[in-house]
């Protein structure tokens, strides 16, 4: 209850930028949490169907493989599904990486997805707080110079706790919004070094089991396997 009160209190005395403030950190703080699911359910999908994968390339049934492929919607399994297409074509071990490649082009964007917005909204939340500061001083000024001389102390210090809450709180949400956006580039790094980890290993298994620099012995194409644009 006083935790609510503080809040209500602090809202009454700082003025009217706190409002768009308090919805910039509101909308960074929704795209953080989506995001930070959306990478976790990827981290885990990948991680599942990479698990599944190995025994199937380590004893060469690609067959076996394309099915559990096909049956993912995980990352990987995109990028993947890039090579076993191209595996039925492809003379040379660069065909199907340059294959799964454009798999890549496919799935980074959806994994940087919104994420770049998190230091906007930083800098914007920060600059906000920064002007309410600007104009609470300016009124703190401006009520001084017209007021009475006992009334002088009472309206500046109002005045100044304007100024005050609003850099507050642009501070609060540059800060928050900037380590969440460090986070979730950090968690997006990791995941796009695992997918090219598990490309490169792939390609070691296909080239391996063909006994040199070619693709391994032609495999059924997934399905919905065709490289498109994204």
């Amino acid at each position: 209850m006083e935790l609510y009160t503080f809040f209500v209190n602090f809202f009454r005395q700082g003025g009217v930028f706190l409002y768009p403030i308090a919805l910039v950190f509101a909308v960074g703080v929704a795209i953080a949490i989506e995001r930070f699911i959306y990478l976790t359910k990827e981290t885990i999908g990948n991680r599942s169907l990479w698990d599944d994968l190995v025994p199937y390339l380590q004893s060469g049934n690609f067959k076996a493989a394309v099915g559990r492929i096909s049956d993912s919607s995980a990352s990987i399994g995109t990028v993947l599904k890039y090579g076993m297409a191209r595996i039925q074509s492809a003379r040379r071990r660069d065909d199907i990486e340059k294959a799964m490649e454009e798999g890549m082009l496919e799935i980074i964007p959806r994994l940087e997805k919104r994420t770049h917005y998190l230091s906007t909204l930083a800098n914007v939340g920060m600059l906000m707080g920064l002007l309410g500061t600007v104009i609470g001083l300016i009124g703190a000024f401006g009520a001084v110079a017209t007021a009475n001389p006992a009334e002088k102390a009472s309206l500046l210090a109002a005045s100044i706790s304007v100024a005050m809450n609003n850099t507050a709180s642009g501070l609060v949400v540059a800060i928050t919004l900037l380590l969440a956006n460090m986070f979730l580039e950090t968690k997006t790094t990791r995941l796009i070094d695992s997918l090219e980890i598990a490309s490169v290993k792939f390609l070691n298994a296909v080239t391996e089991r063909a006994g040199g620099d070619g693709p391994a012995a032609p495999a059924p194409a997934p399905r919905g396997a065709s490289p498109r644009m994204a």
